[in-house]
């Protein structure tokens, strides 16, 4: 008896034997097959490599535990059985490392009555492993072009089509709606984003919905086209990869009541693999016959963005052009930022003649797109200051974050970022809550307390952080702004949109507001009081297991530490609280029924010594970018990160072995040498 491996399962009694065969194409894959003995005489099952192979199998048995057989051409592996095991299934997975190998068979050796059921190809359940794996929080990314050493693409087209047919089905169920649903797409620069955005209009098509090509365009823009009158989509999708390299690209989606969460993009994967797994052959793609509808949308949204500020300036001289007199320059990267110098500023008097990597460039070819980037700070700091500008704009790649630079070209981003933005919504709304990432500093909650607002730490994550001002907005807690210490900033009054260009508005209206009033001073007037910490610094341990065990491996360490610190073995630490909120189940949580999802395992430590007092902090996580641990420390004491390091090292990381599945060089460089590592 045999089967086919391109066949769907099958069970099938054994009193004789089963014999799989397979495709060369299969070579170093995994075939998986249960065995089933419904009956307690069953005793022995041999397997036996009936051609020229080279193969190992590996069996599970009851207790978990695993053995690792290598058998060859001629060969057999028995598995023995005690009679308490009947009707519990023996799992053999059996790979192939030669391509050579073409078949493979079990058979009954003694009196029995035994089912074999056969998994699908393996090929078919490492496609849909990866689809999964694709989901990045509450995004999707993944490698979509050769280049990265030791990364092979797993964001292929064929991929992109299920994922965005999947979409458009979900979208369907959530929503009681008449006639196909009306989806939206747009695109930073990227190389790679012609090929895939042909693929997901497919998926689209796929799904049943009419699908709307927005172009080069930004994420805040893609959620606005569900939103702004004479577009209002059912729904958009943003094809970005942020920051990320050229070879990179994602997906990032919307409804009309804001971004998805890691939830919702879970079931999309797990939808979009199914879809991908039922195709026997990788599907050709191509947009002939699909309906596919040009919109100049940006457009739209850049009159938008120039509305508001005309209107909240109401400038008593020039009300078209508010922003006469004031010279901005903005770096966009090569990114999709361009637009809001040449559409927005430029059109409202402003002078942005120093500006830099407009031109939209897929390759990046100046520096990384990114608020966060040294280069891109540094450049954008060198041109406000030749060109005397007033203000200079970082934006990423598709402008869901932004950094700034004031007059006298310092840098405004991470905590003096939210500093500035807290300023202008306090002002506005007294007494209101500050949702922040748990990565900002003790000096921060002071400059926030100070001014009347009330600071919430909470989860790291812009959509974590986002959903909590929601939440606390849904139960009555007045919270106006949510920020991570990334650049990723959305307010209360523009639908909790982390919007980098709205932000960067929000600051530009309150320049102009502060020149009417009679004042000489710039942006950064607003946040001189901010103290810094004296150091700060961010250490990564690769996870160094199979990137599928790399999420376990990763919370088990976190998990691991938060034992560690309850149990008070490490001197002078304690899990971290804010106010109604405590370290519990991974994240900051508060005191209701409405805890959120954990999409990553992470804590904060407070930690002090009898001559200092508290004078720093400790936040581990897991990245979900990629499979690593992230460390985060700030002290208000010379060389008090690397004091917290070394404990954390040597109490910890050492003496519990993790070294032996982390890549803990950093850590320990540090430990040793502080900032002179």
């Amino acid at each position: 008896m045999s089967s086919s491996s391109s066949s769907s399962s099958t069970s099938t009694s054994l009193r004789c034997n089963y014999t799989w065969t397979t495709r060369p194409s299969l070579s170093a894959h995994r075939r998986d097959v249960k065995i089933f003995w419904p009956t307690g005489d069953f005793r022995q099952l041999s397997i036996k490599a009936t051609e020229a192979s080279n193969i190992l199998a590996k069996e599970e048995d009851d207790n978990n535990g695993v053995k690792i057989t290598r058998f060859q051409n001629g060969s057999r592996l028995h598995v023995l059985s005690s009679p308490f095991l009947s009707i519990r299934p023996r799992r053999i997975q059996i790979f192939q490392r030669s391509k050579t190998f073409r078949m493979v068979s079990t058979e009954a050796t003694t009196t029995s009555s035994v089912y074999a059921k056969e998994a699908k190809g393996e090929e078919k359940e490492e496609a849909a492993a990866k689809i999964r794996r694709l989901q990045n929080g509450s995004d999707v990314r993944g490698v979509a072009l050769e280049g990265e050493e030791g990364k092979e693409v797993d964001l292929t087209p064929q991929a992109v089509r299920a994922l965005a047919e999947s979409f458009g089905l979900w979208v369907a169920e959530k929503q009681d709606h008449p006639g196909p649903l009306r989806v939206s797409l747009g695109r930073d620069p990227r190389i790679s984003g012609a090929e895939l955005s042909s693929a997901a209009f497919e998926g689209l098509c796929d799904a049943g919905c009419e699908a709307f090509d927005i172009g080069l365009a930004t994420t805040p823009a893609c959620f606005m086209s569900t939103i702004l009158p004479s577009f209002s989509y059912d729904a958009s999708i943003m094809m970005t990869a942020s920051h990320l390299p050229f070879t990179r690209n994602g997906l990032k989606f919307f409804t009309a009541d804001g971004g998805l969460n890691s939830k919702d993009v879970e079931e999309i994967c797990d939808k979009a693999a199914a879809i991908y797994c039922s195709n026997e052959k990788p599907r050709a793609i191509s947009t002939v016959g699909v309906r596919v509808s040009s919109v100049d949308f940006m457009r739209v949204y850049a009159e938008h963005l120039r509305n508001i500020i005309k209107e909240r300036v109401n400038h008593p001289l020039h009300y078209d052009t508010p922003l006469l007199g004031f010279k901005i320059v903005v770096n966009a990267g090569n990114g999709s930022g361009g637009f809001f110098a040449r559409e927005v500023l430029d059109k409202l008097g402003a002078d942005t003649g120093g500006s830099l990597n407009l031109d939209p460039d897929g390759m990046f070819p100046n520096h990384i797109p990114n608020p966060e980037d040294k280069v891109a700070m540094a450049t954008t700091k060198a041109s406000v200051l030749r060109h005397h500008a007033h203000l200079g704009i970082v934006f990423d790649t598709d402008v869901d974050r932004s950094g700034v630079v004031d007059e006298k070209g310092n840098p405004i981003n991470g905590d003096r970022l939210i500093a500035l933005m807290s300023t202008i919504v306090l002002s506005q709304h007294p007494d209101s809550t500050i949702v922040t990432d748990a990565r900002t500093s003790i000096a921060l909650t002071r400059f926030i307390t100070s001014r009347g607002g009330n600071h919430c730490l909470y989860r790291v994550g812009y959509r974590n952080v986002i959903d909590k001002g929601v939440q606390l907005n849904r139960a009555g807690v007045e919270t106006h702004l949510m920020m991570e210490t990334t650049g990723h900033g959305a307010l209360k009054e523009n639908r909790f949109l982390d919007d980098g260009a709205y932000m960067v508005v929000k600051i530009i209206i309150e320049m102009v507001r502060m020149r009417l009033a009679g004042s000489n001073e710039g942006i950064g007037s607003l946040i001189q009081e901010l103290e810094e910490p004296t150091e700060s610094v961010e250490l990564r341990m690769n996870i160094l297991t199979h990137p599928q065990q790399a999420k376990e491996r990763g919370a088990q360490t976190i998990e691991a530490l938060r034992r560690f610190i309850e149990e008070g073995r490490l001197e002078g630490w304690e899990l971290d609280s804010c106010g109604d909120c405590w370290v519990s189940e991974g994240c900051l949580v508060d005191t209701n029924d409405e805890p959120t999802a954990i999409d990553a395992h992470m804590y904060r430590a407070k930690v002090w010594d009898e001559e200092n007092g508290q004078y720093g902090w400790v936040h581990i996580r897991q990245s979900v970018h990629n499979p690593n641990i992230a460390i985060n420390m700030q002290s208000s004491i010379n060389s008090g990160c690397q004091s917290m390091c070394r404990m954390l090292f040597e109490r910890f990381i050492r003496a519990n072995s993790l070294d032996e599945d982390l890549d803990t060089s950093q850590v320990e460089s540090f430990a040793r040498k502080g900032f002179h590592a």
